[in-house]
């Protein structure tokens, strides 16, 4: 029997799947708990624009996030830090803090846990952050850590 999942179900398939299941396990468990729809006409219509303005979706998404890279990797971004000897740092320059200065100066939306900069910086200078903005596109910002 041919179903469309509605419902992740373990070890027979992603939700929006079709599938084929046997009958008894379809009528006894699959239908019951709505786990699953059968695959007629009207449902597999609806099956196919869904899987359409999904595709689409993720395509915009995708689009957009290139967009925004191709901003942010001419981006120099500068924070000022209170110093001490040597040009160390009192305390450290956390992902947190650089996520925030990104936005502030380029006055873009981003999520703060996907900006990356390895070890905290705690020496003046320049480094790079990189911005995960989907799974295929990443961005690189410079960093310039000078004394306030």
């Amino acid at each position: 029997m041919k179903l469309i999942l509605l419902e992740d179900v373990k070890s027979v398939g992603k939700k929006g799947e079709l599938i084929n299941a046997s009958e008894g396990y379809a009528r006894n468990f699959l239908l019951p708990k709505k786990l699953a729809v059968e695959a007629t006409k009207s449902n597999l219509n609806d099956y196919e624009l869904k899987q359409k303005s999904e595709a689409k979706r993720k395509q915009e998404e995708l689009e957009h996030a290139q967009e925004v890279a191709k901003v942010l990797n001419d981006k120099v971004v500068t924070i000022k830090v209170k110093t001490g000897e040597n040009g160390k740092l009192f305390g450290s320059v956390t992902n947190k803090e650089v996520a925030e200065e990104i936005i502030k100066q380029t006055g873009m939306d981003l999520d703060k846990k996907k900006v990356s900069i390895g070890d905290p910086i705690k020496m003046l200078g320049e480094r790079t952050a990189v911005i995960k903005l989907h799974p295929k596109v990443t961005a690189e910002v410079a960093i310039k850590i000078v004394e306030a």
